[in-house]
């Protein structure tokens, strides 16, 4: 469930994230990517889901559609495992995704991946789609779970439980910025949310750290509140 704290690699955001990269053109050539984070904490969405982790991830992308892997997995044994798959497209400004996020949590017993029913007691896939527009002064997205372990109302039916942002991105200091908002639009048990609640307001700063004339490792920090549950965090991450 990336993207994070907002989880840096472009706000959430990530592995296609969250989930495709804003402003993304049709490739002409197939473009692959590898790479992973280390963060100090791992807050995605406002929520706090683990502390400091190595966020693995790998892509391929042609002509717009794109099919990425991510993970997260943290130094203790006790950590929550995840595994996300996410299929994009994106053109120009407009991204549409499709994610399987896998979460395996420790102290539940062991979970099976390819066990998909939300009826049972084993599955620990939630599936999500995303739509979104970046303006460029602003990104705009909106994610829904429609599939699998999703959160309840109190009426115990599915939430169908939803997220959007707004991204704005900007340069301060000789340093790149993002500002955050997002919210759960509805009651859902999967956000801890009883209605309309503003659980996201962030901002981060990335710059390059300079190791050797040709070397350089991308350094971000950010800061996180949660005005529905009172929390705040802040982080920092390594690219690699």
């Amino acid at each position: 469930m990336k993207t994070g704290t907002t989880n840096w690699k472009g706000a959430v955001v990530a592995l296609l994230a969250a989930a495709m990269p804003f402003g993304a053109n049709a490739q002409d050539k197939v473009e692959t990517s590898v790479g992973t984070d280390l963060v100090s904490g791992y807050i995605w969405r406002g929520q706090e889901l683990g502390g400091v982790s190595l966020q693995p991830s790998l892509s391929v992308a042609y002509k717009g559609f794109s099919l990425g892997a991510w993970g997260s997995v943290g130094v203790e044994s006790t950590d929550t495992k995840e595994f996300d798959l996410t299929l994009g497209y994106a053109t120009g400004g407009f991204s549409l995704s499709v994610t399987d996020y896998w979460v395996n949590v420790a102290g539940d017993g062991e979970a099976k991946y390819f066990h998909y029913s939300s009826r049972s007691a084993s599955n620990s896939h939630v599936f999500e789609a995303q739509i979104g527009y970046d303006f460029g002064p602003i990104a705009l997205n909106w994610y829904t779970n429609f599939a699998g372990a999703d959160g309840v109302k109190a009426n115990g039916k599915r939430a169908y439980s939803s997220y959007l942002s707004a991204a704005v991105p900007f340069k301060l200091g000789g340093l790149e910025w993002t500002a955050e908002a997002g919210a759960t639009p509805w009651e859902t048990s999967f956000y801890g949310s009883n209605g309309f609640a503003v659980v996201n307001l962030s901002i981060g700063a990335s710059k390059e750290i300079q190791v050797t004339d040709s070397f350089s490792l991308p350094l971000f920090a950010t800061a996180t509140w949660n005005p529905r549950t009172e929390g705040a965090y802040f982080t920092v991450g390594l690219s690699f």
